[in-house]
């Protein structure tokens, strides 16, 4: 590649850059290179194929419980985040986990409400998966992960054919995975925890159930990878940041039971 290429590539990179800053409700710099639209297509196709390939659980009383759960928090969340209104699905499956994508679709397996002993914490988690769609996260992943290729691209013009600098950049390519995408992911998962508390508190959820959930995680979930290496913060690391948190949180718990959101969901 000739130098002028290389400079024209150079410039591109620090343009998509310049223009594609965002802040998220926290206040935290992101990338976002996608359009919300093709966002939100992307999260209602991924929702549909999901319904189409696992088994889901269509009435009952865990649907009934999960729903309400649900429909506590939904008035909470700004309507821009889900235009034709939000949808939840029950899929029977063993773990222990819940989502929320772009346009509005949520779903829960059946193995997150044998880790949940209550409405309080099932919201915990609900409300982080819709804390996910609330700060772009989805939009800023992928923003970031285009960004960190198309940067390598550009160091991988400008070594050449140098032996010394092809090894260089291999391990820049293992640096970027490591120091990059998956602190983000972290950061991720930090910052849908600080908002999630906080939906969870303005619909009437005890936020203090949040540290009891993510105990139970803990003593469930086994051997977990060092936390630099994962993309999820350990459990005590988020069991610390929610403590610190819970003051905050219990006082806006303590508005919304004062103004009436009391949820009475029962599993």
């Amino acid at each position: 590649m000739s130098v002028r290429h290389r400079r024209s590539l150079a410039i591109a990179v620090v343009c998509l850059l310049l223009t594609a800053c965002a802040t998220s409700p926290t206040g935290r710099p992101q990338l976002q290179f996608m359009p919300d639209s093709q966002i939100r297509a992307m999260g209602l196709d991924a929702y549909s194929q999901i319904r189409e390939t696992e088994p889901t659980i269509d009435a009952g009383p865990q649907v009934d419980y999960v729903e309400c759960v649900a429909a506590a928090i939904i008035p909470q969340v700004p309507g821009e985040y889900a235009e034709d209104g939000w949808e939840i699905t029950l899929f029977d499956g063993e773990q222990a986990n819940a989502f929320a994508l772009p346009g509005g679709k949520m779903g829960v397996y059946t193995g997150l409400l044998d880790i949940a002993d209550n409405q309080d914490q099932l919201a915990t988690v609900i409300a982080h998966e819709i804390a996910h769609v609330m700060a772009n996260h989805s939009n800023e992943r992928m923003s970031t992960e285009f960004a960190t290729v198309l940067g390598l691209g550009v160091l991988q013009a400008a070594a050449s054919d140098d032996p010394e600098r092809q090894r260089l950049m291999a391990a820049l390519g293992i640096g970027a995975q490591v120091g990059i995408i998956l602190p983000f992911s972290r950061i991720h998962e930090s910052e849908a925890d600080e908002i999630g508390l906080g939906l969870m508190a303005d619909s009437g959820f005890d936020p203090r159930a949040s540290v009891q959930l993510w105990e139970n995680m803990r003593d469930a979930g086994g051997d977990a990878p060092p936390e630099f290496l994962s993309t999820h913060p350990s459990r005590d690391t988020r069991i610390r940041d929610l403590r610190k948190a819970m003051p905050t949180a219990i006082y806006r718990y303590e508005q919304a039971t004062a103004a009436g959101r009391t949820p009475d969901c029962v599993n």
